[in-house]
């Protein structure tokens, strides 16, 4: 479990972009994913045959580079561009 104050759970700044997805910030890294999650299952965008997949709808691309889909395991490395202290 995360201690109360590591970096994981201090309050980020987000962009425009991500906000638009998850709700305003500040907001911990956590959070963030955990409402990213929500956003993705609640709009259907996992991949039928693969759930590892997300099919990025027109929000989620702004976050993703554009990208029509992305793999789960590559999302943090996105994420990062969009979050700030």
């Amino acid at each position: 479990m995360a201690k109360e104050n590591s970096a994981f759970m201090q309050p980020m700044k987000l962009s425009a972009d991500l906000e638009a997805v998850v709700g305003k910030g500040p907001m911990a890294r956590s959070e963030v994913v955990k409402a990213l999650w929500v956003y993705i299952k609640g709009n259907n965008l996992q991949d039928a045959k693969d759930k590892r997949i997300i099919n990025n709808d027109e929000a989620l691309k702004k976050i993703f580079d554009n990208q029509p889909t992305v793999h789960m395991m590559k999302m943090a490395g996105f994420l990062s561009k969009h979050l700030s202290k």
